[in-house]
């Protein structure tokens, strides 16, 4: 899951080599923690918050135990 994530936040991304995914599973969750370069910030959020609201129903969708709930948190 995490080459998903990152397959889908390096294109976007003035400096891609200041990404880091952080991942913490739990038994009912999974949260990903997304560390980028302040300059990006703007553009994985979208405008309205529409490209972060895209990758969390990605991200949410390819998970294949349906009984965890995933977040995506940008740091």
């Amino acid at each position: 899951m995490d080459k998903l994530l990152q397959t889908i936040l390096e294109p976007m991304l003035d400096y891609p080599e200041a990404l880091v995914i952080t991942t913490e599973d739990a038994p009912a969750k999974i949260s990903y923690k997304i560390s980028v370069h302040e300059a990006d910030a703007g553009r994985v959020i979208g405008r309205g918050g529409r490209t972060i609201k895209a990758i969390r129903i990605i991200m949410s969708n390819a998970e294949r135990d349906a009984s965890k709930k995933v977040f995506v948190d940008l740091h």
